[in-house]
């Protein structure tokens, strides 16, 4: 008896001793015990729960649907980190993540279950922190080029000038509109986009400025056009470089008189509407070709934004990963963890020329195969699987000056943390450059000078690089001789 009493007590002492909270119900529902940290962060002492149905204690959101602990009791079985929030006596919102199993007697009878829950209330405040300072709208980014134009993203937004995206495609020419609109003034008014590459002339016109009964064939009635529709909002014009020069006239009035003529219309209308347009054409090498109009190209030009292409910031893939996969298990109520580290590091050797709506169209693709866990290799589209090399001799390599992301995600990935506030490891960094080294050597016949300048860096910092990721030369290929160099 007194070694139970004393094993009895060791627990006691234990249980009131750790940081996350510690409670019991019986079957009936009612608290039937209380810990110290418990009473900490729901702010309610033990006298007052215990007795009580542990949702009126809680309120958490949980108990309204998908009780983990009820779920526990039904199934019989443990269930680890739900997430979910309750409310505390001071009707603050606490955000925890919660344990379940079930509570069992000596003789191993069901006496109710026991739940562990921890005040996540600092990595959510992290995460804001984190969000605010990566996040813009729909854009996600930690590389120092995409900072710096958040940065100034609010000064932009905040005036009336014209702005100009220029971009590959795939960039997120739009996703940046959106975010100049959305912090602008005329967010509450509507954002149109129109992709001018994909109307003739004529209906470009007649979307943009409308029409009069009568105007053309089939024009029964009057129509409305975005100009007047969006009127105190934005008008985004995506592939503006593929106009023709008659619409850019009309165009360039529109932004000189802020005012439009309807097609079969006599009387002008005033307009009331922010410009934001976007190329993935070089708009100044048109205008000295004499392909674009060199005032519409001044008129439009006001402010620049210069987006760059996904392999001039790869330090961000694992983010954007995170962010595309965050999206599609809300979207399609999946709970697919992550990424696990071969497929990203296979991703990572990918000089991505779709940019990033290549990355979504990967990670949709792998969505497909999988429902839940990781997604590995076997999940992602070919040429990414398992059966597959990135490191072939014919694969494209990363940009010259561009080696240097993978030393940047060391670096940024600290500060980066996803759903399950994992870190990016170490090892794919460097398992990353270690392939990308050989690759590089290989392609150049060991000739240390030419792969430097391949991988854009200096040769004596790749000459370091191979020493400290244990790289062996083949014999008679040190690449430091004079023939070699």
């Amino acid at each position: 008896m007194k070694k139970t009493h004393n094993l009895k007590n060791t627990t006691e002492i234990i249980l009131e001793s750790i940081s996350d909270g510690v409670f019991t119900v019986d079957l009936d529902w009612k608290i039937t015990s209380f810990n110290r940290s418990a009473e900490d962060i729901t702010g309610i002492s033990r006298e007052e729960a215990i007795g009580r149905h542990c949702w009126d204690v809680f309120r958490s959101n949980m108990c309204e649907g998908g009780c983990t602990l009820k779920k526990t009791m039904t199934e019989n079985r443990a269930f680890i980190s739900s997430v979910t929030h309750i409310i505390n006596k001071d009707m603050k919102r606490i955000p925890i993540n919660v344990s379940t199993s079930v509570l069992r007697d000596d003789n191993g009878n069901i006496l109710g279950g026991v739940e562990t829950f921890r005040d996540h209330s600092l990595v959510e405040e992290l995460r804001k922190e984190l969000t605010a300072r990566f996040h813009i709208g729909d854009m996600v980014s930690q590389s120092p080029i995409m900072q710096k134009i958040f940065n100034i993203l609010p000064l932009i937004a905040e005036s009336e000038s014209s702005v100009l995206i220029q971009g590959d495609t795939g960039t997120g020419k739009e996703l940046m509109a959106r975010a100049i609109h959305n912090a602008s003034p005329r967010s509450n008014r509507p954002f149109i986009a129109i992709n001018c590459g994909a109307l003739p002339d004529t209906l470009l016109e007649s979307e943009l400025f409308g029409y009069k009964a009568g105007a053309f064939t089939n024009a029964l009635k009057d129509k409305e056009g975005y100009f007047a529709s969006a009127k105190g909002g934005t008008i985004f014009l995506d592939e503006i470089g593929e106009t023709s020069q008659a619409f850019q006239v009309s165009l360039l009035r529109v932004l000189e008189e802020k005012s439009f003529k309807p097609l079969g219309s006599s009387n002008m209308v005033k307009s009331d509407v922010r410009i934001i347009t976007a190329t993935n054409r070089n708009l100044a090498d048109m205008v000295k070709k004499g392909k674009f109009r060199q005032d519409l190209f001044y008129r439009i030009n006001i402010v620049q934004i210069h987006l760059p292409q996904l392999r001039q910031r790869m330090e961000d893939l694992p983010l954007l990963i995170d962010y595309f996969i965050c999206r599609l298990n809300r979207i399609q109520g999946k709970n697919v963890e992550g990424i696990d580290i071969k497929a990203l590091e296979r991703l990572m050797s990918h000089p991505f020329p779709g940019n990033i709506r290549e990355l979504q169209n990967i990670i949709e693709h792998a969505f497909v195969l999988c429902s839940k866990g990781k997604i590995t290799l076997n999940h992602l589209p070919s040429p990414f699987s398992s059966h597959s090399s990135p490191f072939s001799v014919d694969d494209t390599p990363p940009p010259q000056n561009n080696f240097n992301y993978f030393e940047s995600i060391a670096d940024c990935a600290s500060d980066c943390l996803d759903r399950q506030d994992r870190l990016i490891s170490s090892d794919i960094v460097e398992s990353a450059q270690r392939n990308l080294i050989i690759n590089a050597l290989q392609k150049n016949n060991y000739n240390r000078k030419k792969a430097a300048m391949e991988l854009g860096i200096h040769k004596s910092t790749l000459f370091r690089k191979i020493n400290k990721l244990g790289i062996s030369l083949p014999t008679g290929f040190d690449g430091r001789s004079s023939d070699k160099l």
